[in-house]
């Protein structure tokens, strides 16, 4: 499917948040993104109706339905499809196998309550009152940690779509989970880094949530998530401190990379390793 389609019923269907244009004003998005705050922040400025995501595990703080908070205090209507109902990154299986785990007030009173299929849940949204506010700007959502002459620079970025050029090569840390968008195994990731991490958000249906590591292995590149429960989704300084590694492929693995270990510690190995 393209990155954003529409549904014979006028849903917006989108992979990623990230993707949302002018197209989105006044719609109703179901986007498969998971439901942190980065994510609510992204579907709020595109001047959507109304949002689905996923909720990723819910995670570390709840992270993964913080959009539900963030949205209501704007007037917009939002839920969140639970992610073992639908694959993370997949917009049209999350319509069509979605089903509402958790929803804001504004989203309940039209009927939008947990345990609705999200196709009808989309529907019933269109109903929705337009938000009343705009989304505060939303900062620092990319960060150098270490820049050491001769040693690989440290990048953290609260969404995977901020890597840039100069990431190749580097280690990357992001607050992204760590399933594949559209399905689609060439959108692993956008540069070929030394070491991506992504958070697992709950592994969930089909392991979507961990979809990226088989595909990052065959670019050699080092891969793992972080467990949900360890670290806030959407959050890449919380993936770098708090984070702890519940999988990992095998590139990862013969850079030193063991499930339980902290990030911290996992990043220190692959500095000792490449450092001059």
């Amino acid at each position: 499917m393209p990155d954003v389609s529409r549904t014979p019923e006028e849903i917006l269907l989108a992979d990623s948040v990230n993707y949302l244009g002018p197209e989105a004003r006044g719609a109703v998005v179901v986007a498969s993104s998971h439901g942190g705050i980065y994510a609510a922040y992204k579907a709020a400025a595109s001047g959507a109706r109304a949002v689905i995501l996923n909720d990723a595990g819910v995670g570390r703080e709840a992270a993964g339905i913080a959009c539900l908070s963030y949205c209501e205090r704007l007037g917009m209507a939002a839920a969140v499809v639970s992610h073992t109902s639908a694959r993370i990154g997949e917009a049209t299986d999350m319509l069509h196998r979605g089903v509402i785990s958790h929803a804001n007030a504004l989203a309940r009173v039209v009927g939008c309550v947990t345990g609705t299929a999200c196709a009808q849940a989309a529907i019933r949204l269109k109903a929705a009152p337009l938000p009343s506010g705009k989304p505060p700007a939303y900062e620092e959502t990319r960060f150098i940690i270490s820049e050491n002459s001769g040693r690989p620079r440290v990048v953290c970025i609260d969404s995977a779509s901020l890597v840039k050029a100069e990431d190749a090569g580097q280690i990357v840390i992001t607050g992204s989970h760590g399933g594949l968008i559209g399905g689609r195994r060439v959108k692993a990731f956008n540069v070929d880094a030394l070491v991506a991490i992504f958070n697992d958000a709950g592994v969930g249906i089909d392991q979507a949530g961990i979809g990226r590591l088989g595909p990052l292995d065959e670019r050699a590149i080092a891969a793992a998530t972080v467990a949900h429960t360890s670290a806030r989704i959407g959050d890449a300084r919380s993936t770098y401190h708090e984070g702890i590694i519940s999988h990992a492929n095998q590139r990862a693995v013969i850079l030193g990379a063991l499930c339980g270990m902290s990030v911290r510690d996992f990043v220190e190995r692959v500095l000792r390793r490449f450092g001059s």
